[in-house]
């Protein structure tokens, strides 16, 4: 008998496996998408909260507060990273989350980058630290003398190069004093002129000008340098003390106008400085267009050089051209 060979019926035939797509990953291998960027969500909401609580980061182990407050507007960076690796994984949960800390920074920051300065003003202030390493100090106080100022308060002043700047300065600021490398100069009478003992040699000197629209205590004013190591982090302690006794100077000071200036080595975000710059105002802040980063010259990446005031109304705020110094000058123009 022969037999005939066993035919499948339709039902029970192969079929042949589609071949995946170009690009796609194995089905096994694929992420549900409520999975999909965890992780950078997690990252926005932390940065998120580092933002809005900075002033509560503890300055201990290494000073971490003042570090991070340092460097906060870099923060915002973070968004347009974050934004990215989003669309790379696709993931509409982390697009989500960094709208979080785009809001965070914008609440924070978003003032600072509208142009807030404004025309007239009874009285120009200048600081700068003119850098006792600046091989052009001569080429630094005329482009000073030519700024317009009637108040220039210099840090950093060196035995050699003060004599430089009192006779470039002579003619355009013709009141000045110099305590152990800082300076006012003044195209307007300075009485009660002394120095502010704020660290165990002069770093700041207080002294009434007498303006056509009447006096205005100046302090001027140069806090202790801060010291990146290993062992010790971002060491800020004596600046800090510093600060604290500025503060206290300041406080005291019995005119109502007030303008207090100079390189503070810290920004206004640094809480380590709260006890001075609570009590007073940021020209910068208030009448500025911009962050007006000082430090350093050739590629500003903070402001710690600042010009703050109280009884006064800042009318402008701006940076000044590079001079030779490692720190860039700042200006305000002030009402009285």
């Amino acid at each position: 008998m022969l037999s005939t060979p066993h035919r499948p019926d339709a039902a029970t035939r192969a079929v042949p496996a589609e071949p995946p797509r170009e690009g796609a990953r194995p089905r096994a291998d694929r992420v549900p998408e409520g999975r999909r960027g965890r992780l950078i969500a997690a990252s926005a909401l932390g940065g998120a909260l580092l933002m809005l609580l900075h002033a509560q980061i503890p300055n201990k182990a290494g000073q971490l507060g003042s570090l991070f407050q340092t460097f906060l507007p870099w923060a915002g960076l973070s968004v347009p990273v974050l934004l990215t690796l989003a669309a790379v994984r696709r993931s509409r949960l982390a697009a989500v989350a960094v709208v979080a800390p785009a809001v965070v920074w914008v609440s924070l920051f978003g003032g600072a980058i509208v142009d807030k300065r404004s025309a007239g003003g009874d009285l120009i202030v200048v600081t700068h630290n003119v850098d006792e390493a600046n091989r052009e100090p001569g080429r630094t106080a005329r482009a000073l003398a030519r700024s317009g100022a009637h108040v220039l308060a210099l840090e950093e002043l060196s035995a050699k190069s003060t004599p430089v700047y009192e006779r470039e300065l002579a003619a355009s600021h013709p009141y000045h004093s110099v305590h152990l490398g800082i300076g006012l100069w003044s195209t307007y009478p300075l009485r009660h002129v002394e120095p502010v003992p704020i660290m165990p040699w002069t770093r700041a000197v207080r002294a009434t000008v007498d303006t056509p629209k009447g006096p205005v205590a100046v302090f001027a004013a140069h806090l202790a340098s801060v010291r990146v190591t290993p062992a010790t982090g971002f060491a800020t302690a004596r600046r800090n003390e510093a600060g604290r006794n500025l503060a206290e100077a300041v406080a005291a000071e019995r005119l109502p106008r007030v303008v207090v200036m100079g390189d503070f080595n810290g920004t206004s975000e640094d809480t380590a400085l709260k006890p001075l710059t609570s009590q007073l105002r940021s020209a910068q802040r208030e009448a500025g267009a911009g962050f007006g980063f000082t430090w350093p010259a050739s590629t500003p990446l903070v402001r710690i050089d600042q010009i703050l005031v109280r009884g006064v109304s800042p009318a402008s705020s701006w940076t000044l051209s590079a001079t030779g110094s490692d720190h860039l000058p700042v200006a305000a123009s002030l009402r009285l």
